[in-house]
């Protein structure tokens, strides 16, 4: 219908906001964002981390984070103390309320997980996630290492030399 339809990220996008409102959705009854549930993941799994080390994880901006961790420490989610080894930064913690709120949040993880996997399968999961992985290693710029054929069928590709030149 669209030519957008072809191309990747196009395509990588639209399935990106259907997980999300899935998973949303999943996690709407317990008043907690996908966000929010990966900070608990990554504070649950790493018990006394710091700000800094959630923030550099997610690969978001420290300013970003600010309301973020206030918010679920504001809910009785996060526990936060200085840091007996570096008085500047805080270590973090999961409150009892955070560790229940995770644990339901991680059934209903399981369970939006599975509505994805039923829609393409074990195996197309995956082959999803292998392909994802190599996507993300993709580089921004560099396009002059790139071979330039577009609209140029008749020129030369770059980096390719052509009969007599070198």
């Amino acid at each position: 219908m669209t030519p957008l339809s072809g191309l990747v990220g196009y395509a990588l996008r639209r399935a990106q906001l259907v997980i999300a409102a899935d998973f949303n959705q999943a996690l709407a009854g317990l008043d907690l964002r996908p966000g929010q549930f990966a900070v608990l993941i990554l504070i649950d799994q790493n018990p006394g981390t710091s700000q800094s080390s959630v923030c550099a994880a997610l690969g978001i901006q420290k300013a970003n984070f600010v309301a973020t961790i206030a918010d679920l420490v504001n809910r009785g989610l996060v526990r936060r103390r200085r840091s007996e080894t570096d008085g500047r930064s805080y270590s973090l913690g999961l409150t009892p309320r955070g560790r229940s709120i995770l644990d339901d949040a991680a059934k209903l993880h399981s369970l939006h997980e599975a509505r994805v996997i039923a829609q393409i399968g074990t195996e197309g999961r995956q082959q999803l996630l292998n392909l994802l992985e190599r996507v993300a290693c993709l580089r921004y710029g560099r396009y002059e290492d790139i071979p330039m054929t577009i609209g140029r069928s008749n020129q030369p590709q770059r980096g390719a030399s052509t009969p007599g030149t070198k």
